[in-house]
């Protein structure tokens, strides 16, 4: 399937009205592999044709067919165990100390078919003596319905739960299914999906002590990736902190957060850069000029 510089173009375009994420030049290799199987469902030829459909026809379920194609959903159990393991030794109980309530929010942003939202309900689950008589309360979203879906059922296929799993703990969270393997319901009772996309501003109310955002922000322009960062730092409780993926940062992108010198990967508002922004703004003293 050739993919011409007009129908990139238009592809780009529609991703990133709908989703605020670029297709960038080095991406348009996924095209011919994503829209493959729609072309063959439509019963169409050539990309041409399914670009004119789109242009032409304004069909609202074979748009949000192709948009939801074209989103990459790369994710796996426990992806660079470090930061999991971070959070499970020293950033959740640090910031559950400061916490009267007995209560943690927790917002897995972008979290595709669900692998994150539920290695984070794995590590508090198996914990339970350190986390007895507290509230959980973790919220994953994503822009692709299609993806929120497939988290919400649980049910992954043999490949998808053995990377990052090892078997003890594949066997201790997971039962085999006619589909594959499914979640234990106590899993999934932990976490709830929502259809969200973070440049919409925070999923719900409130703010979140821990807040991950990993892979995401990397394929969003300058001005929505700065939006982002704008949006994660509104959701972010005082002391809350954001974990990233491993090959983004808050470096040069936002003046709201900043790498925490203590926890490694992490990152934390900028209390010096909110406190000036909370500052009142000086009365300007008259002249005595006419």
């Amino acid at each position: 399937m050739d993919v011409s510089d007009a129908s990139g173009r238009i592809l780009a375009n529609l991703l990133e009205a709908r989703t605020g994420q670029q297709l960038t030049l080095s991406r348009r290799w996924r095209i011919e592999t994503a829209l493959t199987s729609i072309l063959r469902e439509r019963g169409l030829a050539t990309l041409d044709e399914l670009i004119t459909r789109l242009v032409i026809g304004r069909d609202p379920a074979m748009i949000a067919q192709v948009v939801e194609a074209l989103l990459n959903n790369e994710t796996y159990f426990f992806r660079d165990r470090n930061p999991f393991d971070l959070l499970a030794s020293d950033a959740l109980p640090a910031i559950a100390a400061r916490r009267p309530s007995r209560r943690l929010r927790i917002w897995s942003a972008g979290c595709s078919t669900g692998q994150e939202a539920y290695s984070l309900a794995m590590l508090f689950a198996d914990d339970p003596d350190r986390w007895r008589g507290w509230t959980i309360d973790i919220v994953a979203t994503d822009v692709s319905d299609r993806v929120v879906d497939r988290a919400r059922s649980g049910v992954y296929s043999q490949f998808e739960v053995q990377r990052g799993l090892g078997v003890r703990q594949m066997l201790k969270w997971f039962e085999e299914c006619d589909d594959g393997w499914r979640a234990a319901d106590t899993l999934r009772r932990a976490v709830r999906f929502k259809v969200h996309n973070i440049l919409d501003g925070p999923p719900e109310p409130g703010k979140f002590d821990i807040i991950l955002c990993r892979n995401v922000l990397l394929y969003l322009g300058v001005q929505k990736r700065s939006l982002a960062f704008d949006r994660l730092a509104s959701a972010l409780a005082d002391d809350g902190r954001l974990m990233l993926g491993a090959g983004e940062t808050v470096i040069g992108q936002t003046r709201q957060l900043i790498s925490d010198a203590t926890w490694r990967g992490l990152y934390k508002l900028d209390s010096e850069r909110v406190v000036a922004d909370m500052a009142p703004i000086p009365r300007r003293v008259a002249s005595g000029r006419a």
